[in-house]
């Protein structure tokens, strides 16, 4: 299975669109927004794309009414999960967050095959040593919406364990 892994949006819906869209046409069966979304309707594109959207917020938290509000709306293609996301996509445990440091130590209990987090804006991928005698990816997508550094998203093979940094053009 394919994911898109997207962080830092910051209110630039068509940057965030573009991503999503590319991720589609690559395959990706569902979407992760590591946060700092701001605004609801930075959302909105997406459901004509019509993949799931998991977002947690960030430390720009926004409207969560409207956010609340969109999700109802959405037919079930928005989920909030709040402050982090616990998911499992098929055979693969998955936990998002905003920060990097949270986004660590969770990686470091072995519990989750990957942990995304965002807040940086510096797209990364690496293996963290785990509590478990094993290795968990620690990955951030960077900010989607090109704030301070280039505009970047993950494309993500979770059979593979292959992270693909894009960047928007």
């Amino acid at each position: 299975m394919k994911i898109c892994i997207v962080s830092d949006s910051h209110d630039r819906a068509p940057m965030l669109a573009s991503a999503v869209m590319s991720a589609k046409e690559s395959g990706a069966e569902a979407v992760i927004h590591c946060g700092d979304l701001i605004g609801a309707m930075t959302l909105c594109p997406l459901l004509e794309i019509g993949l799931p959207v998991h977002v947690v917020h960030g430390n720009n938290l926004g409207d969560l009414m409207a956010l609340s509000k969109l999700c109802a709306a959405s037919s079930g293609l928005i989920t909030y999960h709040g402050a982090d996301l616990d998911i499992r996509f098929g055979a693969r445990k998955l936990f998002a967050t905003h920060y990097p440091h949270y986004g660590r130590a969770m990686a470091c209990t072995g519990d989750y095959d990957i942990v995304c987090c965002g807040h940086s804006h510096v797209a990364s991928v690496a293996q963290q040593p785990n509590i478990a005698g094993g290795k968990t990816w620690l990955v951030n997508p960077g900010s989607v919406g090109g704030l301070g550094a280039p505009a970047t998203w993950l494309l993500a093979d979770l059979d593979r364990f292959d992270f693909e940094v894009r960047s928007l053009p």
